[in-house]
């Protein structure tokens, strides 16, 4: 069975924007997403930001290829009432990665949190890894 990996909007932009030096760990997520070792999953309200920024580095027409090929990866999941209430109550400084920490909450067997932000997520009771980080465990785990 797949690992069920829940992705923060930075990871998707590296993937997206060849941001470096994060475009490789990211770009390897996406790999392991599309010969099945894992499945990503994604916030719906990752998708306006996603698309703000990643319209800034390939326009407006690339950018909606960008959100379709994205939905088509990843599993994207819904942010509900109770989920906005529940990020006010997570005592996360930062209230975005709050609500995005109440969405994984709602995956079921999920193994992680991939985020370059690790420190936004200190309150978390799911691991929170980099992608780097994330990719060095399943390594030395002996994943394949």
């Amino acid at each position: 069975m797949a690992s069920k990996l829940f992705i923060d909007s930075d990871v998707v932009i590296d993937f997206f924007t060849d941001r470096e030096p994060h475009a490789n760990p990211a770009s390897e997520l996406f790999d392991l997403n599309e010969q099945g070792e894992v499945a990503l999953y994604l916030s719906a309200v990752s998708i306006n930001n996603i698309y703000y920024i990643v319209r800034k580095y390939l326009g407006h027409k690339k950018t909606l290829e960008v959100v379709e090929e994205l939905a088509d990866m990843t599993e994207i999941i819904g942010t509900t009432k109770k989920e906005i209430i529940q990020a006010l109550k997570n005592n996360f400084k930062d209230y975005e990665d709050s609500v995005q920490y109440s969405s994984a909450l709602t995956i079921s067997g999920i193994e992680a949190i991939i985020t370059r932000n690790v420190k936004d997520y200190r309150n978390s009771e799911i691991a929170v890894m980099t992608p780097l980080n994330y990719l060095k465990m399943r390594d030395e785990s002996g994943s394949q």
